[in-house]
């Protein structure tokens, strides 16, 4: 059974969280039609254990919580941390997200009218915004104070890989559920 190293190494490698060993044997099973022996799969792992606790390799597999897991050496945690913070950079609060949907398809848009829209201040999220560079500022209103005109960036477009505005989806686009809480199937 040279192959089950393979196998199990997939399904730990693809799972978000400590993978247990009955859930492993419960995957093999289907996916072989038949049972796999646990003594199997305790020298499959020992056996991935073992070549991912060589220096060749920057994480280990690791028993942890009733379960097998890939996690990242501790030598290389300095490069994790740099990673983990610029990505936590690029990601958006749902605040922020309905902040810069309102933005992407009301532009050019004043905060007044933002907030308006959504019924909360919405300060913080702009802010956010203009500090990730997903929205810039594109003028002063002609309205009462001349407030500040915000809009999406060439940064907005590269974060939702679309090349114009007019690639957003559209109210059209959007599937209405069969069956929505609240409403009555027919």
């Amino acid at each position: 059974m040279d192959f089950l190293p393979r196998h199990i190494e997939a399904l730990i490698f693809c799972s978000a969280e400590p993978l247990g060993i009955q859930e492993i044997q419960k995957c093999l099973a289907e996916m072989f039609e038949t049972e796999i022996p646990m003594d199997h799969l305790d020298e499959a792992l020992e056996a991935l254990t073992n070549k991912y606790n060589s220096d060749d390799y920057s994480f280990s597999l690791e028993k942890i919580a009733r379960g097998y897991q890939f996690l990242t050496k501790p030598a290389y945690l300095s490069s994790v941390a740099i990673l983990q913070k610029h990505q936590s950079q690029k990601r958006l609060s749902n605040a922020q997200l309905e902040t810069l949907s309102i933005i992407a398809y009301r532009q050019p848009i004043t905060k007044s009218e933002m907030e308006q829209i959504r019924g909360v201040n919405c300060d913080y999220s702009v802010q956010k915004l203009l500090e990730k560079s997903l929205v810039a500022i594109k003028g002063k209103s002609e309205g009462l104070g001349r407030p500040l005109l915000y809009g999406t960036s060439s940064k907005f477009m590269e974060y939702f890989g679309i090349n114009d505005l007019s690639e957003l989806p559209q109210p059209k686009d959007f599937k209405e559920e069969d069956n929505e809480i609240g409403k009555q199937s027919d």
